[in-house]
């Protein structure tokens, strides 16, 4: 399992410091990898290693096509044994050329070819021509679709850890910040006041759906194809489950066509719109943070020495961490859109749609985009003075004079609305914010409000000090009712559910991977004792 979060991670700081950002040109290096690693440690563009764009771990690229014929291989014999269509003699002979095709890869000159053909060719060099006998009843078709299917399997895991990487990052970060107020938005301009942890918990949530997605995918895609041949199966009465369990699956995919030649389809396109819609989130995410740099006093950072230095411009301070994630994230929407295409108006059978989330690299992108988010917000800083000032310069709060006349004075909140928008416009075209707003101004906008609704009681019924606190960004916050609202005491009540989702999502995960680890066993155990009899 990963580490999630590191030690020195999430070091939230109270003041914005313009940060002493890192100059490329003096981080010491002494290989061409220690100096790819100083820049991408601060987010300064470097070519992206071709291992991270065809591999989601080394677990995935330890698995490849070779390791998975092979593993096939393994099940086949045992089972073949098992139905007594091979004599255990014949079986056991057979498994030694298996184990002979797995052990001289490791070795110097060793092949590691992925065509099934070419691996029945090691093996019957090794043991002659009976060989071939592990053959029966199979195809490409069925091998190729069961090992995609593993492969999307083990990268489907690797995308959810780092997902639940990312979210418990989010989590520490919200329990930091519930008391701190910043401005949403809506239309692209302030709409009202939240607590930090309130925007983060709904992303979180969202992430927390993401994972939900996976679960129910994974009951989908962890069905084998194994013992369907081509796509009508065999006169060879194998037994596909057996085969299904000593391979980790949960099942099987029961229609032998869909098996080979449909779900591939459909199930590669699900995984690919996980991925997407997942990294159009990071992408919203990470755009809202970068906002913060047009800013000159920005209310989010990456701390110090997290950015670089331009080469020619000496007050910039870029945040790299924040653009390599972004683009991860691009990328990832754009090669989800190669999966569709890819699976579009092609007739059945063909392999343009069998294997593109693969082929193209869509899932370790997935998590390469995520595992950048997690960096950016390891080193993330929040300012809620600065937050709070940014409220207070507008009239983000000005809704709740509307409501508090409505709720405590039954003025029809229209009345109220049209009261509060005409103060908002007098105070921008005088340079008025809220705390200095003249009461008397008020109490005149208010007459006239009355006035332009032909109502009696032309007096503003609430005193300065209630016109003051219900103008206050705070007083919103703490003020809400109601189920998911920014108040303190529901955030933390949503806080506390989203960790024991995560909690129940990470022991989903780990159960999960455990019973991958003990179908290996499985398949272990009953070939060494086929090889041993």
């Amino acid at each position: 399992m990963r580490k999630t979060i590191p030690a020195l991670a999430l070091a939230l700081s109270m003041a914005v410091p313009f940060a002493d950002a890192a100059d490329t040109g003096q981080l010491a290096c002494r290989t061409t990898e220690e100096c790819a690693a100083q820049a991408a440690r601060i987010g300064a563009y470097v070519p992206v290693p071709a291992a991270t764009l065809t591999a989601t771990s080394k677990l995935d690229q330890a698995e490849d096509q070779f390791y998975w014929m092979n593993k096939i291989n393994k099940a086949s014999t045992v089972m073949l044994v098992e139905e007594r269509i091979l004599t255990r003699e014949m079986g056991r002979a057979i498994g030694k050329g298996v184990a002979h095709a797995i052990d001289q890869a490791g070795k110097p000159g060793g092949k590691r070819p992925s065509d099934v053909l070419q691996i029945e060719k090691i093996i019957t060099d090794a043991i002659g021509p009976d060989g071939s006998l592990i053959h029966a009843g199979r195809s490409r078709q069925d091998m190729y679709a069961t090992y995609r299917m593993a492969r999307l399997r083990n990268q489907v895991l690797d995308f959810t850890d780092a997902l639940n990487s990312l979210r418990e990052r989010v989590l520490v970060l919200a329990g930091r910040n519930v008391n701190t107020i910043v401005p949403a938005y809506t239309n692209g301009v302030q709409a009202q006041p939240i607590s930090y942890a309130h925007y983060l918990l709904a992303y979180e949530a969202s992430f927390g759906r993401d994972a939900q997605r996976v679960q129910d995918l994974y009951r989908r895609m962890n069905r084998s194809a194994m013992g369907t041949a081509v796509l009508a199966n065999s006169s060879w009465p194998l037994d596909r489950k057996r085969m299904a369990d000593l391979l980790g699956f949960d099942g099987i995919i029961e229609n032998s066509l869909d098996s080979s030649q449909v779900s591939p389809s459909d199930i590669a396109l699900e995984a690919a719109a996980i991925a997407s819609s997942n990294a159009i989130r990071l992408g919203a995410v990470l755009q809202d943070i970068h906002t913060q740099y047009h800013q000159t006093r920005p209310w989010l950072l990456l701390e110090e020495g997290a950015t670089y230095t331009s080469s020619a411009m000496p007050q910039k301070r870029n945040p790299g961490l924040i653009m390599r994630a972004r683009e991860g994230a691009s990328n990832v929407v754009g090669l989800a859109q190669t999966v569709t295409l890819r699976g579009h108006n092609v007739t059945t059978g063909m392999t343009d749609y069998k294997e593109p989330a693969a082929e193209i690299g869509l899932f370790p992108q997935a998590v390469r985009a995520l595992v950048a988010t997690n960096r950016v917000v390891d080193v993330l800083t929040v300012n809620p003075k600065r937050s709070l000032e940014e409220l207070e310069d507008d009239w983000t709060a000005s809704m709740e004079l509307a409501e508090t006349l409505q709720k405590d004075h039954q003025v029809p909140f229209r009345v109220g609305h049209s009261f509060a928008s005409e103060i908002v416009t007098f105070a921008r075209a005088n340079g008025l914010r809220p705390r200095d707003f003249p009461y008397a101004k008020a109490q005149e906008l208010y007459a006239q409000a009355i006035a332009k609704y032909k109502l009696a009681d032309a007096r503003l019924p609430i005193a300065e000090p209630e016109f003051r606190k219900v103008l206050s960004a705070e007083y919103m916050v703490t003020s809400r009712v109601g189920i998911g609202g920014p108040q303190p005491a529901e955030v933390e009540r949503m806080l506390a559910g989203a960790q024991a989702a995560l909690r129940s999502d990470k022991t989903w995960m780990q159960k999960t991977r455990q019973s991958l680890r003990d179908a290996d066993a499985r398949l272990d155990t009953a070939f060494d004792a086929l090889l041993r009899n």
